[in-house]
Formats: C-alpha cells, sequence, structure tokens
C-alpha cells in the first residue's frame, strides 16, 4: 500500500463519514453538506451531527444541520482556513452557537502512516501480537486507550510488552469502520520512556497493514507525549476534525 493509497483511503471514508466526496477535501473553498446519519460511518464518530468540521489542509468541508447552516456559513466566509480551527476564532462561532444551545466541544488531530518511515522499533520488553480472544480480563482502566469496553466487539488485534508474564504496555486497534483501524496506546506508569509505546505501535501498525486495512491514529493537540510517539512510530498529520455538540452533551462530558 502506497502513501497515496492510504490518504485515498482516509478520504474516501472522510467523505462517507460527512455524506460529501472525496474531491472536496482537494477543493480549495469551504465546502458544506447538510448533515444526515450516514450509512458506514466510522463507528466512534457522535451522530447525528450538530456540526462536523473536517480539513485535509486544503479547505474545511463541514456537515451541518439545518439549524445550524447559516450560522457555519458566515463563519467559514469570514475566517480563512488557517484560522478556522484556532482560538480566538473559534470563541465567535462559540459565542454564536451558544445562544442556539450548542458549542464547539473537541478538536482532534488524525495521523496516516509514512510507509517509508514505518519500520519495527525495539525495547527492552517481549512484544506479543494479541487478538480479540488475548483482551478478556484487559478491560481496566490502565488500558481505556487501547481498548474500550463500551465497544468489545470492535476491538480486533494488539500488541503487547510484556515484563515476563506482566503486561506492561499495550497498543490495540478498533476496526472503526471496514477499511480503516484506530491504535490507541497505554503504558505502565513506572515503564514509561522505555521506547514501550513506540514498540508497540509500530509493531501494531506493521500487523494492521499485512491484514490491508488503514491504521490511524488520533490524538489531542495538546497531547505532545502522544503527537511524539505518533511521529517516532512513523506516522505523519494528516488530517483534523472539530465538532459541534449540544450544551447539554458538553455539560455531561465535563461532569465526568
Amino acid at each position: 500500500m502506497t502513501n497515496q493509497e492510504i490518504l485515498a483511503a482516509a478520504m474516501r471514508q472522510s467523505a462517507i463519514d460527512l455524506g460529501c466526496e472525496p474531491h472536496d477535501f482537494t477543493r480549495t473553498e469551504p465546502v458544506i453538506v447538510t448533515a444526515g446519519i450516514p450509512q458506514n460511518a466510522r463507528k466512534y464518530l457522535k451522530q447525528p451531527y450538530a456540526a462536523y468540521f473536517v480539513s485535509y489542509g486544503s479547505n474545511i468541508v463541514a456537515s451541518v444541520s439545518p439549524e445550524l447552516y447559516g450560522t457555519v456559513q458566515d463563519y467559514l466566509a469570514k475566517f480563512p482556513l488557517v484560522h478556522t480551527f484556532e482560538p480566538p476564532h473559534i470563541h465567535v462561532l462559540h459565542a454564536t452557537l451558544a445562544p442556539l444551545g450548542y458549542g464547539i466541544c473537541t478538536t482532534s488531530e488524525y495521523w496516516l502512516p509514512d510507509v517509508n518511515a514505518v519500520r519495527q522499533l525495539e525495547c527492552e520488553y517481549d512484544l506479543r501480537v494479541l487478538t480479540q480472544k488475548d483482551f478478556a480480563g484487559l478491560y481496566r482502566p490502565e488500558w481505556s486507550n487501547a481498548l474500550c469496553e463500551k465497544r468489545a466487539e470492535l476491538d480486533v488485534l494488539g500488541v503487547g510488552a510484556y515484563d515476563g508474564n506482566k503486561l506492561v504496555g499495550l497498543a490495540g486497534c478498533s476496526a472503526d469502520c471496514e477499511s480503516m483501524w484506530q491504535i490507541g496506546v497505554d503504558v505502565l506508569p513506572d515503564y514509561r520512556r522505555k521506547g514501550i509505546a513506540s514498540a508497540v505501535t509500530s509493531r501494531l501498525t506493521a500487523e494492521i497493514l499485512k491484514r490491508g486495512k488503514v491504521p490511524f491514529y488520533c490524538c489531542a493537540w495538546c497531547n505532545l507525549a502522544s503527537a511524539r510517539n505518533a511521529v517516532k512510530s512513523g506516522f505523519r498529520p494528516a488530517w483534523t476534525e472539530m465538532d459541534v455538540r449540544s450544551m447539554e452533551k458538553i455539560a455531561a462530558m465535563n461532569a465526568v
């Protein structure tokens, strides 16, 4: 699989997620579509969307509920691409949405592998490839990034680092959609800064590619440790997302 094929697969999936066309992400002007509930969208997306923004670097594509269409249209017309997801400009959008009962919720950066940079990295611990049957008993807080108990059926593959028989690091992937599997990583606190995260991530990336799927990686912009792991493991920034949700949903997330 080439880098061009990997990027094309990601754009095809994003087009399914938003209800647009893949070539919409290569335009230079904003594209706005009316949100629906798309079939075959990534499982972890919160639907239906109030507003959901995606950029691969050329423009912004937004899938927007009819209620917020005009608000988003005005915002994208006012601020150019480079500033769309940035404070202080997003505060303008948030302030406009608030009287309507909505607000900006999450902003995320997504990464795709560079096949010229992906290689197996080593650590001092034993690496083992794990499948679904091996995840029983691992749905615990320390592995909550690598595995998700609420969607355990999507956890399809993993790579664990073992100190003897003790699991000390875990990269897991969820079959978030048909063609793309998302990677999450956890390392026990006493074992960090020993190259474990990049070792399990790079091995899992290779295992996913061998199975004909596209691995992808997500982290918040402020999560520098995760971003460094992505770079070290051969991933490069590919697209960004921002979503809008009701104030009630945002309050519920902050109450946890």
